[in-house]
């Protein structure tokens, strides 16, 4: 929604956008993170999430639920230790970009509500797996 104040043009963001922004940065990772990096995502999204926290923004649903994908992903992988989101996935990855892109296919899974256990996952995984992280 867009409102005219005072010969200013004020663009009302929508209250769900997070889907939508990860949607965009998809189709141009270039231009929102400066190169295909899963690091500079997780970098992008922490700013986000900050800057709302410290507007006094309550978090939206889309953002409780991106939350999630942490529990997610440490289940997808059996990773039991602190590592971040984004650190697994590049870890199981073949470097940034590679992980980038995994992360755009393990986040529309998650998203579609797909189960994160292995046993219930098609033969054809997204990522194949390395051995375990060392804590």
């Amino acid at each position: 929604m867009i409102m005219e104040n005072n010969h200013h043009t004020i663009n009302i963001i929508p209250e769900e956008y997070l889907y939508e922004m990860l949607g965009r940065i998809k189709q141009r990772p270039g231009m929102f993170l400066g190169q295909c990096s899963i690091t500079r995502l997780r970098a992008f999204l922490d700013g986000y999430m900050s800057s709302r926290a410290d507007l006094g923004l309550p978090p939206t649903q889309q953002e409780v639920e991106f939350n999630q994908f942490q529990d997610w992903i440490q289940t997808r992988f059996k990773i039991s230790s602190s590592h971040g989101w984004d650190s697994i996935i590049l870890f199981y990855s073949a470097g940034e970009k590679d992980a980038l892109n995994n992360f755009f296919e393990l986040f529309e899974q998650f998203s579609n509500g797909e189960s994160a256990a292995r046993e219930e996952m098609n033969q054809e995984t997204v990522i194949e797996p390395k051995p375990a992280l060392i804590p």
